[in-house]
């Protein structure tokens, strides 16, 4: 068994992310485990940049209103105790609501392949994207 002391929380990176957040890495595995774990807690408005994963991603809503889109997809609106997963490859974004701080669980795998990024980071998500029309996990 190993235990894993806790790390600094860390400001996201401007060029990634649009408004306020941050994340705690709570798990970055290492040989043979790839697998990834953030907790990452978003202001209101706050959104993460467009970005694909070269093997998926999911998250799990913890606190707040979440605000989820894949590229030519409708924004869907997940709350606390939902869990959303992006496919490999699938461009997408993940944010906050405009009027709630949200938290989420974000687990992905690396490649263990140095030349394969994890993550690929694209365009910054437009206000005219973030407000979109968008319907609820509770509908």
């Amino acid at each position: 068994m190993e235990v894993y002391k806790r790390t600094p929380t860390d400001k996201a990176p401007s060029d990634r992310f649009t408004g306020d957040a941050w994340w705690d890495v709570i798990y970055a595995g290492s040989e043979p485990s790839q697998a990834r774990l953030n907790r990452v807690r978003f202001a209101p408005s706050a959104r993460s940049d467009w970005h694909t994963h070269t093997l998926g991603q999911t998250l799990h809503i913890v606190s707040g209103v979440a605000l989820i889109q894949s590229r030519g997809g409708e924004i869907v609106e997940a709350h606390p105790g939902d869990t959303i997963h992006t496919p490999p490859g699938e461009e997408h974004w993940h944010g906050a609501a405009p009027d709630t701080f949200m938290e989420h669980l974000a687990l992905w795998e690396g490649t263990g392949d140095p030349r394969v990024p994890e993550t690929d980071w694209g365009a910054k998500v437009t206000d005219e994207e973030y407000g979109g029309p968008r319907r609820s996990t509770r509908a």
